[in-house]
């Protein structure tokens, strides 16, 4: 009777650990897309730092993530274009996904115009620069009006 319980305990276990293995899917290409772009986005780019609203303790405002802030910092002789001003960038507002994608791969606008700084002109590969479009995509846009934001710099000061 023991020894029938025994087995009939490794069996279960055997079944559990076979079905947890079998029917656990990988993630998906989208999925995995995204959490590169997430790891590109906050590991890598630290697009935080720029475009998301800090606390008093110096965290990130996490509802508030990539959603635009106004810059807490400023060059000390003027720079032309300066922004002083981050976008929102959740959900990417305004951007069209190839012309996002083709940004983070020249570091030119759809208007062929840089970013204004202190926005680097990334210069990515097109799988990363998918990835940080699919991960900022899946981000959701704060509420309210958004401007076309894909028309890049201003040509003015």
């Amino acid at each position: 009777m023991r020894n029938s319980v025994i087995a009939l305990v490794v069996a279960a276990e055997f079944c559990l650990i076979f079905i947890g293995k079998v029917s656990a899917a990988p993630p998906s290409k989208s999925q995995a897309q995204i959490a590169r772009g997430e790891y590109l986005v906050k590991a890598i780019g630290q697009c935080g730092d720029c475009h998301t609203p800090f606390t008093m303790t110096g965290g990130f405002v996490m509802e508030k993530w990539l959603q635009g802030k106004k810059l807490e910092f400023a060059p000390i002789m003027p720079i032309p274009f300066w922004a002083d001003t981050a976008p929102s960038i959740a959900g990417l507002p305004g951007w069209d996904t190839e012309k996002a994608v083709q940004f983070f791969m020249t570091g030119l606008a759809p208007n062929g115009q840089p970013a204004r700084p202190p926005m680097p002109g990334y210069r990515m590969n097109r799988a990363d620069a998918e990835a940080v479009v699919a991960y900022l995509k899946s981000l959701k846009a704060p509420e309210g009006d958004h401007p076309d934001q894909s028309a890049g710099t201003k040509t003015t000061k």
